[in-house]
């Protein structure tokens, strides 16, 4: 069985594959007999499992407790059990969702360019024998570990919409819509950017652990939930300030923690592929917080932890896409410019349109992911420390193929998006009342309060 992300490795180690074909072939007409005696099934590496189960706890420590309290700290203290009831219910709800038929969706193993079809239904054929495949021409692990690591994207990325629309959507929209929107939205788009028969892989488009399935999807996802929801009862006159920047540090450590499991475990074996994703993820992410700090002093006069959390956040977006790809110096650029353009967005994009993105999910994912998807077509150039294109690909063929995979993606996830919010809005209405909305979602949604006197 194949089941495969999309990697210049990948592409790489079957051209390897080609070149050696002849010698292949001879020695496997030589030693037939030999052959059909040991043809068993592979034998999972058990260090590569165990890299890609510690993965899967660090990417699923991302959603509960990471971006649960990075969320709950920047809104007001009377709707933060509100956040932290949302991340968990609509995480754990994902996980369901995926084992019913997500994964069939997303890697089922159909031909088609847009789904997996539905032969793993239920996980149909997902047992303790089956395996999925790594990078490596004969390394696989356990499908179960497979799944479950995709599990957790699929479960953490609707969680990232929250933070677009909090503090005045019904908590019953916000957990039909995630729903809705994984079924719709992101299992075909994880199929045709990861899987080997999907439309964006078969173009060639490079995304390591995410840029356009995880960032731009959840960012649009978001942005449009803030328009279409509406603003916050007094947005503009009342204070709204984050309530606790401490519990916001503590959370967006937690991602950048989670994150190594994110992208170095998108690498699917614990070789050296996983340890430049780890690499990236650390200079990145530094070169980020770092900027983020220095453009607000020259801009603010002041450098602040909230944008320093941005500038981190910012960083680990930007170079999701290229970690496994890009050379530690070119995530270093590409930490460096994400902040800048990151800021742009959340300090002018949105005061000049007016829209009320309650975590700048926009302003961070959004913009973070488009910037990280097409940069990582340049920074793959061997020129520029990357790993190299696929033999024939020029650096200006994968920024356009890069492109046409953001475009893709934007079509699909807005189209989709706003026709979602309508469907949630007619069954259940996505708003809360204002007299619950200005008493606090905790109590008025679920009877609790984050703090007590």
């Amino acid at each position: 069985m194949q089941l495969t992300k999309i990697s210049n490795l990948g592409r790489m180690g079957a051209a390897a594959a080609a070149l050696f074909a002849p010698v292949v072939a001879f020695a496997q007409t030589a030693a037939a007999p030999a052959a059909e005696a040991a043809a068993a099934a592979p034998v999972p590496d058990k260090g590569d499992t165990a890299f890609m189960f510690l993965c899967t706890l660090l990417v699923f420590f991302m959603i509960m407790p990471g971006i649960a309290l990075f969320y709950g700290g920047l809104v007001r203290s009377k709707n933060m059990l509100s956040v932290l009831m949302q991340c968990t219910v609509i995480g754990s709800s994902i996980m369901l969702a995926w084992v019913i038929y997500g994964y069939s969706f997303a890697f089922g193993g159909g031909t088609s360019a847009f789904w997996g079809g539905t032969a793993k239904m239920f996980l149909s054929g997902v047992t303790i024998e089956s395996t999925a495949s790594t990078f490596s021409d004969g390394v696989v692990i356990p499908e179960f570990i497979f799944m479950l690591f995709q599990m957790t994207f699929a479960a953490l990325t609707p969680v990232l919409i929250v933070g677009a629309f909090a503090e005045r959507i019904k908590f019953s929209a916000a957990v039909l819509f995630c729903l809705l929107w994984v079924t719709f939205v992101y299992f075909p788009i994880a199929h045709m950017v990861w899987d080997a028969n999907g439309l964006i892989f078969g173009w060639g488009a490079l995304d390591f652990a995410g840029g356009t399935v995880v960032h731009i999807n959840a960012g649009l996802a978001g942005l449009i939930g803030a328009i279409m929801v509406g603003k916050r009862t007094g947005f503009g006159k009342d204070m709204m300030a984050p309530h606790s920047m401490t519990l916001t540090l503590v959370g967006s450590a937690m991602l950048w923690l989670g994150w190594f499991g994110f992208n170095a475990g998108s690498n699917l074996e614990a070789s050296g592929g996983a340890m430049l994703a780890t690499v990236n993820t650390f200079l990145a992410t530094a070169a980020a917080v770092v900027s983020w700090s220095v453009v607000e002093t020259f801009t603010r006069g002041k450098a602040s932890l909230l944008g320093a959390v941005s500038g981190m956040i910012a960083g680990l977006v930007a170079i999701t896409p290229a970690a496994g790809i890009a050379g530690p110096m070119g995530a270093i650029i590409m930490g460096l410019l994400v902040s800048p353009i990151c800021y742009f967005f959340v300090s002018v994009i949105k005061n000049k349109f007016g829209y009320d993105d309650t975590a700048d999910v926009f302003g961070v994912h959004g913009a973070g992911g488009l910037f990280g998807a097409l940069a990582t077509g340049i920074f793959a150039s061997s020129s520029l420390g990357g790993i190299g294109y696929a033999e024939g690909v020029t650096m200006g063929g994968q920024f356009m193929t890069q492109v046409w995979a953001v475009v893709v993606t934007i079509l699909w996830c807005g189209i989709g998006s706003i026709i979602l919010y309508k469907v949630v809005d007619l069954i259940v209405g996505l708003r809360v009342p204002v007299e619950a909305e200005r008493e606090g979602l905790d109590l008025a949604a679920h009877g609790e309060s984050a703090y007590h006197s």
